[in-house]
């Protein structure tokens, strides 16, 4: 069984991804980086090519992570948002939402030309987020099978907790 991260950039999914790795012994993967690896980068995908095509190439790698077993996978912040994607990480995995409050995010998220959802010229970053945030969060507690709050935690009290939930120890 594989325990995979879901919520908005911004909440963790990396960071906590590792640690979750690093206490069970499992392998790590992060789809971002996956695609990153094969692709490019993903703001010149977003570019070039559009959301559209960098949703396939998500899939593309869920495909292939999801027929594994004994992973920790940290997906990107639209990837769950796929109902195929779900179907395919569900039946060989639990999927953790890590919830995080608006301020939280603001305060983790800079522009960095690699977060290409959050760069807009019409609209204040932070008010971008919020959207997104209101928009994602019902999908991702539908998708998800946990729920865990990383507001004040420290990575390793979260990695922590996701391992007693998902009895991955």
């Amino acid at each position: 069984m594989n325990v995979i991260l879901c919520g908005m950039m911004g909440a963790g999914k990396t960071t906590i991804g590792i640690k979750i790795a690093e206490i069970t012994g499992r392998r790590w993967y992060d789809t971002d980086g996956l695609i990153t690896d094969k692709h490019g980068k993903i703001s010149d995908i977003f570019e070039y090519y559009g959301e559209a095509h960098f949703r396939k190439l998500e899939t593309d790698i869920v495909k292939e992570l999801a027929g594994k077993d004994d992973l920790v996978i940290s997906t990107g912040g639209g990837l769950v948002l796929k109902k195929e994607n779900n179907a395919l990480l569900q039946k060989n995995g639990k999927i953790v939402f890590l919830r995080a409050t608006l301020e939280t995010l603001a305060k983790r998220l800079k522009v960095d030309g690699e977060r290409p959802l959050l760069q807009t010229s019409t609209e204040n970053i932070r008010v971008r987020l919020g959207r997104l945030l209101q928009e994602r969060t019902p999908v991702y507690e539908q998708a998800a099978d946990y729920i865990v709050d990383v507001d004040g935690k420290t990575p390793t009290e979260i990695a922590r907790e996701i391992v007693a939930l998902t009895n991955e120890a």
